[in-house]
């Protein structure tokens, strides 16, 4: 029992600090700017909503709730988790893989969340521009992209700011 959790503790370690490599460290959004989120990106019914860095799925599971197809992808193995036991308890239908989202394929995404660095936005942009179709709504949570100017900034008093985006 002594060396299965060493090795959990371990694999929980491992994926931490590649996330933070990679991307960033779990950080939830704040449960107040949902609503926010929801009324940007102006979700419709089957549209498909991906969240790159989804952590235990909060949005995913509130895009869900307005008919969207919300897709996450995690690669931290905590945030994981819990994001898998939630929807276990949860009857709102979302898909969460344990996957890098660089190695996703993004061309299907209606409108695409994420709440990471700004240093992995010089490359984020790349992919997000050449896999995602016209149209797609890319949405930013805290940081703005520094060379690509935002459709619409919703930005509230003592809040995260949250920056919309459409590709053309």
């Amino acid at each position: 029992m002594y060396i299965f959790l060493l090795i959990l503790l371990f694999l929980i370690l491992l994926t931490f600090f590649y996330s933070i490599f990679r991307a960033i460290s779990w950080v939830p959004m704040q449960s107040k700017d949902l609503e926010r989120f929801l009324k940007l990106a102006n979700i419709q019914a089957g549209q498909k909503v991906y969240d790159l860095g989804c952590g235990d799925g909060k949005l995913l599971f509130t895009a869900a709730r307005q008919g969207a197809k919300a897709k996450g992808f995690e690669i931290s193995l905590l945030p994981y988790a819990i994001a898998k036991v939630r929807q276990l308890f949860n009857k709102t239908k979302i898909t969460i893989k344990f996957r890098d989202f660089w190695w996703v394929d993004l061309s299907e995404a209606d409108v695409v969340f994420f709440f990471l660095i700004p240093r992995i936005y010089p490359k984020l942009k790349k992919k997000l521009q050449k896999e995602l179709k016209p149209g797609t709504k890319v949405i930013a949570y805290v940081w703005p992209f520094e060379d690509w100017q935002p459709d619409q900034i919703d930005k509230v008093q003592n809040r995260r700011t949250i920056y919309l985006y459409i590709i053309k």
